[in-house]
């Protein structure tokens, strides 16, 4: 067989006795378009999730508000005065166009309610917690969100606090409408009334949002000789001011030594702005006539300590704000500015930043490198995140006088103050609200939606675009002084 075998052709190829010859039908050739790969989506940042989710819920409590049945008149509130309310109550601020008891309907106040509950808890925090009860379960971006408006670094177990919170948060509010039934009560001549006033004041206190339905703009001053309301007002509003995780971490370990180092900042800074508050209204409003000077020695106590709590973003007053001394107006102007802690419900640039830019200077003028409280060193990053955050607050309150003046009458203090009180989400006024120009009032609208979710946002937006350093640079002195 191999002399068979054609010299050309190889070995594999020579046919033989018996083989078979199969042919293969060929396929002629097909030009195959193949998609174009998507390229990956981009999840929105979670500080922009937050931002988009505050404005809607400012959009459908504008629109409820400016219903006709939403107004006790029957008629249709402004635009602008329903988007200012809206915006108050979702920023949980207090600043109010119209007097909320004699103004709005019973659905109006319900309304309000709400949006102060909804915005009190943050709206990704709502929304998260709503899906949870619903069988949803909440993305991996949700619970970050959750995590880092709750103060918590991490997304696990986010659900798990977020219910807690939610239990925590109706008990502290039951407790305070049954410590105000009584008030209630004997404040509407009627139970169910009574019971309405007493659960409405018990939500805008620890929401520290400031809202009240007393009527007639007076907020607490008819009860500066009760302390039955000013203080169960002021305990719910100093317990809304300490975020949850403090809470949480006083309740579970219940030893101070124990602590984390934010929850020691936080109730340590608390304190001394709550005392230093007290001791200097006392100070600047003890002889004034139109203040404290008419009260006694328990009373000017109780209020002086009640007007040392409330800047930290409430909004009630006891006393007559406009009528309080300059001195006095610009203690309540810093504690407005620096506000609650991190997670909480309180606004400002919170307690945490204020502490570290504290820290921060005493370090320098010690001498020292690190910043360090209560035998723990605080990373620079945060240092340099609480100086972000406190010098774009100036700025912002910086040109809403600026715009507020350009466009008032009022004096430079009434319009700083109410400017702070707006970036604080404080609700403090000298009496100019409701007066303002309609271009004003958007004005801090603005300023109220910023100082809501500025610093929190900012803090999101921040630790979103932290990265490792690839280069270090030479380093060189820079002249100070």
């Amino acid at each position: 067989m191999d002399r068979l075998r054609h010299p050309s052709r190889p070995r594999e190829q020579v046919r033989r006795p018996g083989d078979r010859i199969v042919r293969r039908a060929v396929a002629p050739r097909e030009a195959v378009q193949l998609p174009r790969p998507r390229a990956p989506r981009r999840p929105r940042p979670i500080a922009l999730r937050l931002t988009i989710g505050f404005a809607l819920l400012i959009l459908v409590g504008t629109a409820l508000l400016s219903l006709p049945f939403a107004s006790a008149d029957g008629h249709r509130a402004s635009v602008v005065d329903a988007l200012f309310t809206a915006t108050s109550a979702v920023c949980v601020t207090g600043l109010v166009v119209r007097d909320t008891a004699t103004a709005w309907s019973g659905f109006g106040q319900a309304v309000i309610l709400i949006l102060i509950q909804l915005g009190g808890f943050g709206f990704a925090t709502s929304a998260t917690l709503l899906l949870a009860l619903l069988g949803i379960r909440p993305t991996l971006r949700d619970r970050l969100a959750c995590g880092m408006s709750l103060g918590e670094p991490g997304p696990g177990g986010v659900v798990r606090l977020l219910q807690r919170l939610a239990v925590l948060t109706l008990t502290i509010e039951l407790a305070g409408t049954l410590v105000l039934l009584p008030s209630g009560i004997a404040a509407t001549g009627s139970f169910w009334r009574g019971i309405w006033w007493s659960l409405f004041h018990s939500v805008s206190a620890f929401n520290n949002a400031g809202f009240d339905i007393v009527g007639g703009f007076r907020s607490m001053t008819p009860y500066q000789h009760a302390p039955e309301v000013l203080l169960p007002i002021a305990i719910l509003i100093v317990l809304g001011g300490l975020s949850f995780a403090v809470l949480s971490d006083v309740v579970r370990e219940r030893r101070w030594g124990r602590l984390t180092l934010d929850s020691k900042v936080v109730l340590s800074t608390t304190a001394v702005l709550l005392v230093t508050g007290t001791l200097l209204i006392l100070a600047f409003e003890w002889d004034n006539p139109r203040t404290l000077g008419v009260l006694p020695l328990r009373d000017r106590l109780l209020n002086a300590f009640f007007q040392a709590v409330v800047p930290r973003t409430a909004g009630f007053n006891s006393l007559d704000v406009a009528r309080m001394n300059d001195e006095a107006l610009f203690v309540t102007i810093g504690l407005m500015f620096v506000g609650g802690a991190s997670g909480s419900f309180a606004g400002g640039i919170k307690v945490q930043s204020f502490a570290l830019l504290l820290l921060a200077v005493w370090t320098v003028l010690r001498g020292q490198r690190q910043v360090a409280a209560f035998g723990r060193e605080v990373p620079a990053i945060f240092v340099f995140r609480a100086m972000t955050i406190a010098l774009l607050a100036v700025a912002l309150v910086f040109l809403a006088s600026f715009f507020l003046s350009l466009l008032e009458p009022f004096g430079l203090l009434e319009i700083w103050f109410e400017a702070t009180s707006a970036f604080g989400t404080v609700g403090l006024s000298m009496g100019i609200t409701p007066a303002l120009h309609p271009l004003s009032k958007l004005i801090l609208v603005g300023t109220m939606f910023v100082g809501r979710l500025g610093p929190l946002t900012l803090a999101l937006a921040l630790a979103e675009r932290t990265r490792p350093e690839p280069v270090r640079y030479a380093r060189t002195a820079v002249a100070l002084g």
